[in-house]
């Protein structure tokens, strides 16, 4: 997604885009919790551990970045 497309006409847009990206940042830092604390809790399998911890990580970044840049233009 171009984030550049945003244009005075387009401010709405943009501002209904940074909405749920902010919503969309509380959900996954929600689900960061949820995964890390499951993570903690497995003892036997390193590897599911691993992912889970590297899931959520990725998944609030990628968030993040786009709420980033959305900042930028302003």
């Amino acid at each position: 997604m171009d984030l550049n497309m945003f244009n005075s006409k387009n401010r709405g847009e943009k501002d209904k885009v940074e909405e749920v990206l902010k919503h969309s940042i509380e959900v996954e830092e929600d689900l960061m919790r949820s995964y890390l604390i499951t993570a903690e809790r497995i003892h036997n399998d390193d590897e599911l551990k691993d992912r889970l911890e590297n899931f959520a990580e990725g998944n609030a970044k990628r968030t993040k970045q786009l709420l980033d840049e959305l900042n930028e233009e302003k």
